[in-house]
């Protein structure tokens, strides 16, 4: 199946999809916003036509005792939106702290600090989609050894 995962922020959104085993996740681009709602999923639907995307999982940021603000609230509302357009499944996944964790994955890789404004969405999506996968196959093995 193809899984794309997407990191919405205010300004961009950073794209990462699934290899076709659902084992890796890579890299797939960075969208600008518009500012309007409906031209910013306009862009992100045309992306998922693009990749082929079968299932959608979501990056949510809650706080750190797991509750939901104000900026995940934007992006349920912006998700509910998309879903409209297109009806496919998707998944929120917490998201804390991946932002922080591809910056400094991006620093270690010895990524300047321009290019790391560049890519930095796309990595913290491809952090969320691997932790979706990752949790997925433990899950799938949990019930084959049980």
């Amino acid at each position: 199946m193809r899984i794309t995962a997407l990191d919405i922020g205010e300004v961009r959104i950073g794209v990462a999809v699934c290899d076709s085993r659902e084992t890796a996740a890579f890299p797939s681009g960075t969208l600008r916003r518009h500012g309007t709602l409906k031209k910013d999923i306009e862009l992100v639907a045309e992306k998922l036509r693009e990749l082929e995307t079968e299932a959608l999982v979501v990056g949510l940021p809650l706080s750190l005792n797991g509750d939901i603000g104000p900026q995940a609230q934007r992006i349920q509302g912006f998700c509910k939106a998309l879903i409209k357009i297109m009806p496919i499944p998707m998944e929120y996944w917490d998201e804390s702290m991946t932002s922080v964790e591809a910056n400094d994955l991006l620093i270690e890789m010895g990524t300047s600090r321009a290019r790391r404004r560049e890519v930095i969405d796309q990595m913290a999506a491809v952090l969320i989609l691997d932790g979706y996968l990752r949790d997925r196959e433990h899950k799938m093995k949990s019930k084959t050894v049980s």
